[in-house]
């Protein structure tokens, strides 16, 4: 009898490296790299399962609302320094290596004669041509999903186009309306037309850039900014450690970070820069899966569920999303000709605005959490790995991410019925507030999603002199660090954070 359990014991241990091997084959740095990942790379990533609603047969699309982020851009000025100055450390740290008699030879070859592809560039941040693909594309894709909606001869009032002055976001608003409008004019080989990208001015923009207009949001974020990377300091830390040990440099905390963001721009330009991913082969799979997790915790406290003020300055948005959908059944109802009214509301901004967008209508979110947004409660730290989470910013706000928001008019015994469906990164989501459907009745949605934020006025949430609104993070903050170094915490409550 012992003999087919050892049979049995070893065939049971086979599978589990085998398992084991096909896990760590199939992981794939490009969707674990937060808000810098490509949008293709994010449309990618298996997530739970949703099962979306059936449209019925007798509704149709009268309006859609989009909100996205610009596509991939290439690295802001102050990074790209920081590539530069790594470059200069780099050299140094190898240096003082072979001067304590290390021979390097566990050193890539590659980093060894490194140096930043982007010195001497003295401009950044603009959108790469990997960007204007993503977005020409995504444009390509909306218009042939909702051809009702975009049937239509152009005219600013039926599409009207949004984008803040940053011009990776204009320049996104482009590459997106050739793709949508592309064989409809005359212009070029692909038959283009012309068409009106409006922008506000970035003093006054508290539609698309809200944060740079609200001076109660600046203030919240230059208190956390020092106690969010006192969270992360931990982490990067032991990975430092780590490579430090594997790598024999004497390297820092700083280094880490600039290395990270290298793996995760090379990455990103992958195909422009003509390399692999070089960078990111210096961290191990679990070290990048706690890499991702410092970037996107810092993402949800100043960007999103950590503070009810990070999204709710965000309302001036919110209204126009609902303004143009009211509009849209005020057209559908009184019966108006069409290309006499608009028919959908095109917006291209910044992860600053895609975040708090999402958190607004109640993305995201898991079980009693949309109750504790609601009463203005920031919600637990996104789980450490290897636990799962929901809030990634790979698919959160990657490059190109977009909510698109599509008015449906159903009809039943000669009345007209409107639903909101809303759709991120092109898939139907949940919405807490609507009983975690993705087809939810419109004055549910302005009544359950809408009118909990739209009570609060712009003016009073950024301008007003408001109560300490961080008390609850700092207490949180104090729990977290009892429990990182004294393993004790004040209550059952503070162990799931998981820090």
């Amino acid at each position: 009898m012992a003999k087919p359990v050892t049979i049995g014991f070893m065939l049971l241990v086979l599978y589990c490296v085998q398992f084991s091997s096909t896990a760590e084959e199939t992981f794939d740095v490009r969707q674990h790299l937060s808000t810098v990942t490509r949008y293709e790379a994010s449309k990618h990533i298996k997530d739970n399962a949703f099962v979306s609603s059936n449209i019925p047969d007798k509704c149709s699309p009268i309006h859609l609302n989009l909100v996205a982020r610009h596509g991939t851009r290439a690295p802001t000025k102050k990074r790209m320094k920081d590539l530069e100055t790594l470059s200069t450390r780099l050299k140094d740290i190898m240096q003082s290596a072979k001067e304590r008699g290390s021979s390097l030879e566990k050193l890539p070859s590659w980093l060894r004669e490194w140096s930043s592809p982007w010195k001497g560039k003295i401009k950044g941040g603009e959108l790469i041509s990997l960007g204007e693909d993503e977005m020409y594309h995504l444009g390509s894709r909306v218009r042939e999903r909702f051809q009702e909606l975009f049937s239509d001869e152009y005219h600013p009032d039926v599409y009207l186009i949004r984008a803040t002055q940053i011009p990776r976001a204009s320049a996104s608003a482009v590459a997106f309306g050739m793709g949508m409008f592309s064989g409809r004019g005359n212009l070029g080989p692909g038959r283009h037309r012309a068409f009106a990208v409006l922008s506000e001015s970035r003093a006054s923009d508290i539609m698309l850039r809200f944060h740079d207009c609200c001076q109660n949001y600046k203030a919240f974020r230059k208190n956390q900014e020092p106690s969010v990377h006192k969270l992360k300091e931990p982490v990067l830390d032991e990975i430092t450690r780590s490579l430090a040990a594997r790598y024999e440099l004497n390297l820092t905390i700083k280094d880490t970070s600039t290395l990270w963001f290298l793996c995760k721009q090379v990455i990103t330009e992958a195909s422009l820069l003509n390399v692999t991913n070089q960078a990111c082969d210096l961290f191990s799979n679990d070290e990048v899966k706690l890499l991702e997790w410092t970037d996107d915790l810092e993402m949800f406290i100043l960007k999103g569920y950590g503070n009810s003020l990070n999204y709710r300055m965000g309302v001036p948005l919110l209204e126009d999303v609902i303004l143009s959908m009211e509009q849209a059944i005020t057209a559908k109802e009184e019966g108006h000709a069409p290309g006499s009214y608009e028919k959908a509301r095109l917006r291209f901004a910044h992860a600053e605005t895609l975040v708090p967008f999402s958190c607004l209508i109640g993305l995201f979110l898991e079980g009693s959490e949309f109750d504790q947004i609601q009463r203005e409660e920031p919600l637990k730290f996104p789980p450490k790995p290897p636990q799962k989470r929901t809030w990634r910013g790979s698919t959160v706000a990657p490059f190109g991410g977009n909510n698109v928001l599509v008015l449906y008019s159903c009809s039943a015994n000669n009345t007209s019925k409107f639903f909101v469906q809303v759709l991120h990164n092109e898939k139907p989501i949940p919405m807490a507030g609507c009983g975690a459907t993705d087809f939810c009745p419109f004055e549910v949605f302005k009544e359950k999603i809408g009118a909990a934020h739209l009570k609060h006025s712009y003016d009073h949430l950024c301008n007003a002199k408001l109560q300490q609104q961080s008390k609850p993070f700092m207490s949180k903050l104090i729990e977290i660090f009892s429990w990182i170094f004294t393993g004790k915490s004040n209550d059952n409550e503070s162990q799931k954070t998981e820090l």
